[in-house]
């Protein structure tokens, strides 16, 4: 163990003073001389020079879980043409084998999408979402927004933010993004990684430090030190897009000779322009990183701040396996018990059965080539140990193909696959039941790895770094650091050739054809009709879920569920199956009646609402009905809007925390219409499903930007034929939403709000 922490977060001001930091009380801390602000004020389109932003980006990616929404969202709100350049990859289902036709219609759409409105359309396999970006899209002082959460290139120069696909139809629509003046963490990194240290080792020690305490959360982390300039570029941003799994809105890098020599690689020195932090920037804290001391780093299931050095695992397995083994059967609510402690051998080794290497993560080309130096003249053995390696692009596959780095690996056993983002959501290399794989990939959620709990299926992924994991793969699956390996590192320069991209990728911004036909495939449907709000609102609760943290791979499922992506209706089916599996039937149910009392019709779904209505004197002629999931932290994870969407397809109308795991969760919500309501953990208040909750006035206090909303909580009597209601005055909070987003929530969802508006202008 390390007498002083590699990564140490310090929570005070600090001043850049002569190009170091210090520590300083002066309550002076205007950021202006950051890296941060300096971009976010040349993309701020807003009038007046308060703190509350309005960005419009230089560019758009989305890849093929998000893009056929996003631009269906955009259609039916008035959109005729991609305003900024807009790229369409297809990276996550391009190897799905699940929903027939259902991928290949997407990609066909996307295609066609391109040429309509003027876009890029980058082909299946081609290269995974963040690494086209990388090679093709970044710049220095540029801001990409992406609808992937992992949206992240920092260390090029250029800000990368990923958000739920709302935000980006509102760029397409001519809109901003709009964000008040976020805190900026000073990420200062010290001394040289030691032989066998890779990004995912110093990603993760990171991680551990800042995510549970949400000390990164919504801030910018900005990075600079000396210890940059020992790591190359491939090693910087498999530590940049990692930055997502603290919770961080976005991270940007201090440039230098490195960053220029990379613009030049991939042929577009014209690019890049010196970074700096100028003397005298302020920042809200500081992390301090050792690169020196950093370990070789594992993270358990069911998060990636679930670390630990590999050496403290090998010292006491018993101990940290059994703790972790109970956490995760505690989250995975008793549908099936995972054993980790199978895991443990009977010389007391933990063992492995899988490894992968994947994606915008692992699957850059010094990783790969330094795992294929660990495993040159091995192999990794006839036994339960299997490992795959996917290139993030055609053009590292090409130089590792070119290098002989394929070679030296096939020659080890090592599968190479193609360029693949499947294993880092559970869509590939889903492993066998009750055994660990270990991978650098970007996530070890439950259910990421293809599992189904539900079906009494479990398995549990864990974090590494690729040099830890080529180690473990030449000891036989025996969990080994690369630390404790002897190998040579070999010399290879990348040569970057982007001529595949040339030859195969559409590129049509600026030349849309307004004649060209969208392909629509019979599971591309139309969004459903979404009303606005009424004057009043009657929730129901149809889940209750009091875990520490909800993520959005258990709001909606990702890996073959998302097959049905492009059908609002299909997927919405999935909400919360592998959680709360009567959701899906209950909030149909709301919004049955919901609908039948927009129709004016008067049925017996109505009768419980209408009943509950005169518990506190509510008139259902102007009062919405809809349903509502409580949970204490939702939205931590992946940026997909459909963990939002399938609630409001459902008839959600509301959420209810203590607060949003992440600003893209939140804003998916209010994209979509569901007020994203708040209350204080310290009311003591006791929600259960089959609550109600009515809220009087509501769409006066939301367009009114009330932040106190006075409710009524009404709990059914749960003894047999007894009509009692237990009422309770409680609070809701309705904090830090701007006008337009208030009145987005009124209007019923974003859809509604720019096509009301195109109306209203004769368009």
């Amino acid at each position: 163990m390390n007498k002083v922490p590699a990564v140490e977060y310090l929570c005070n001001n600090t001043k850049i003073v002569a190009g170091k930091p210090e520590f300083t009380d002066s309550g002076d801390f205007s950021r202006e001389k950051t890296m941060t602000y300096k971009i976010l004020k040349a993309h701020n389109v807003a009038e007046n020079s308060s703190d509350d932003f309005q960005i419009k980006f230089d560019a758009l990616i989305s890849h093929d879980i998000t893009y056929v929404s996003i631009i269906q969202t955009a259609r039916a709100a008035g959109m005729t043409k991609f305003p900024i350049p807009y790229t369409l990859t297809n990276c996550h289902n391009s190897l799905c084998a699940v929903g027939g036709t259902i991928n290949e219609d997407d990609h066909k759409f996307g295609l066609s999408a391109a040429k309509k409105y003027g876009g890029t359309y980058v082909p299946a396999n081609q290269a995974v979402i963040h690494q086209y970006a990388r090679e093709e899209m970044v710049g220095c002082g540029k801001m990409i927004l992406g609808s992937d959460s992992h949206t992240r290139y920092g260390c090029y120069g250029t800000m990368g933010i990923g958000e739920g696909g709302g935000e980006l139809v509102k760029q397409l629509l001519g809109q901003t993004y709009d964000i008040t003046a976020p805190e900026v963490v000073l990420v200062w990194l010290e001394g040289t990684p030691r032989h066998g240290i890779g990004p995912h080792d110093v990603a993760l020690a990171l991680i551990k430090e800042t995510f549970k305490d949400g000390r990164a959360k919504n801030k910018i982390l900005e990075f600079a030190g000396p210890g940059i300039s020992s790591l190359s570029m491939d090693f910087r941003i498999g530590i940049d897009v990692m930055t997502t799994e603290t919770s961080c809105l976005s991270s940007i890098w201090e440039t230098d000779d490195k960053v220029c020599d990379y613009y030049k690689t991939i042929d577009k020195p014209e690019a890049f322009s010196a970074l700096k932090i100028e003397d005298g920037a302020c920042y809200d804290a500081i992390v301090k990183v050792n690169l020196s001391e950093i370990e070789s780093m594992i993270a358990l299931p069911f998060h990636p701040s679930n670390a630990f050095t590999i050496h403290e695992l090998q010292q006491n397995p018993e101990k940290i396996l059994k703790e972790a083994e109970d956490s995760c059967n505690k989250e995975l609510g008793g549908k099936v018990k995972l054993d980790l402690l199978r895991s443990i051998n009977n010389k007391g080794q933990v063992t492995c059965e899988q490894g992968i290497i994947v994606g915008c993560a692992g699957g850059m080309y010094d990783n790969i080539c330094e795992a294929a130096d660990i495993l040159r003249d091995k192999t990794i053995g006839d036994g339960y140990f299997d490992m795959s390696v996917y290139p993030a692009s055609t053009p590292i596959s090409l130089a590792l193909t070119k290098d002989g780095i394929s070679e030296t690996l096939m020659k080890s056993g090592v599968l190479m696959k193609s360029a693949f983002c499947g294993p880092c959501f559970g869509a590939g290399d889903t492993p066998a039941h009750n055994t660990l794989s270990i991978r650098h990939a970007t996530r070890n959620f439950a259910n990421r790895e293809g599992a189904k709990p539900t079906n009494g299926q479990a398995a549990a992924v864990a974090l590494m770094d690729a040099r830890s994991i080529a180690a473990t793969a030449a000891n036989g699956g025996v969990l080994t650091a690369a630390t404790d390996t002897e190998y040579t590192v070999t010399k290879h320069m990348y040569i970057h050739d982007g001529s595949i991209y040339d030859k195969r990728c559409y590129n049509g911004f600026g030349n849309p054809d307004s004649e060209a036909q969208l392909r629509l495939g019979p599971n591309i449907t139309d969004w459903p009709k979404f009303y606005g709000l009424d004057e009043n609102l009657l929730l129901k609760l149809c889940a209750v879920i009091n875990d520490e943290v909800t993520t959005t791979d258990e709001l909606i499922p990702s890996g073959e569920t998302s097959s049905y992506r492009s059908n609002p209706v299909a997927l919405a089916e999935f909400t919360l199956s592998r959680r709360v599996p009567e959701y899906v039937a209950a909030s149909k149910e709301v919004r049955d009646a919901e609908n039948k009392r927009r129709e004016g019709q008067s049925v017996t779904q109505l009768t419980q609402f209408t009943d509950i209505l005169k518990k506190v004197d509510g008139d259902i002629k102007n009062t919405s009905i809809g349903s509502c999931i409580f949970a204490k932290k939702p939205g931590d994870g992946s940026a997909r809007e459909q963990a939002a969407s399938c609630q409001r397809v459902l008839g959600g109308m509301a959420n209810i925390c203590f607060e949003y795991a992440t600003k893209r969760y939140r804003s998916n919500c209010i994209n979509w219409g569901i007020i994203p309501f708040t209350v204080d953990k310290n009311e003591q208040i006791t929600f259960t499903e089959g609550d109600y909750i009515y809220i009087p006035n509501i769409k006066s206090a939301v367009l009114g930007g009330d932040e106190t909303i006075n409710a009524k909580l009404l709990t059914p009597s749960t003894t047999e034929n007894d009509s009692e209601i237990n009422i309770q005055d409680i609070t809701l909070k309705l904090q830090n939403l701007s006008e337009n987003e208030r009145t987005i929530i009124a209007d019923g969802c974003l859809m509604n709000h720019y096509a009301k508006r195109s109306i209203q202008a004769g368009e």
